[in-house]
């Protein structure tokens, strides 16, 4: 690895740890190359502001976050199961340290940065990269019985975010693992009274 490359991920690693811990608006530039053992020019030379900085921290942050599983519907194997593995795999990304540190960054920051907020939505991450095309394919298998699968999908995971990762977002008393299983299965069972086929 170049030197260059190597002091622009310093600067990257310096910027998050001070993002996280102190928010955006409270890190200057100059602390950001102290903590990196850079100058302040070279710091400027990778990033020619803190906003170019932030975004580049942010797509950093949102590539470090653990990969999931994308599912294709099985017409071969119940609904309910497969729906329960993907709640699953959404409920361990919504409470991994690594989603909750982005959270915490970009949520203080849209307070500053409202057209942040329209930005990060149009990011998809977790399970809503394929929810909805494994509810299209459900329903033309007619095992679901869904209008809009993109709403479907939303009231899904927007649930699953409710119970699970505003809590740990916010403070909140946080589920524990028994707790947080039956959050799971009542959220499938909700979402199959309202959209399984008759």
């Amino acid at each position: 690895m170049k030197l260059s490359d190597k002091k622009r991920l310093d600067i990257l690693s310096a910027a998050q740890d001070l993002f996280y811990s102190q928010g955006v608006e409270h890190t200057s530039m100059d602390q950001i190359a102290k903590q990196a053992n850079a100058s302040k020019r070279t710091v400027y030379n990778h990033f020619s502001t803190k906003e170019v900085l932030f975004e580049a921290i942010l797509n950093r942050m949102f590539l470090q976050l653990d990969s999931i599983d994308k599912m294709d519907y099985n017409p071969a194997l119940p609904i309910k199961n497969q729906l329960l593995q993907i709640a699953q795999q959404e409920a361990q990304l919504l409470s991994s340290d690594s989603f909750l540190r982005i959270a915490k960054v970009a949520f203080m920051q849209m307070l500053q940065q409202p057209e942040l907020a329209k930005q990060l939505s149009n990011n998809k991450i977790g399970c809503l990269t394929f929810l909805e095309s494994f509810l299209e394919q459900a329903v033309n298998a007619k095992a679901l019985n869904i209008n809009d699968p993109e709403f479907a999908a939303k009231q899904l995971i927007f649930q699953l975010k409710s119970f699970i990762f505003y809590p740990r977002l916010y403070g909140f008393e946080i589920p524990t693992a028994e707790q947080e299983k039956t959050i799971i299965e009542e959220t499938i069972e909700l979402f199959l009274a309202r959209y399984k086929a008759k």
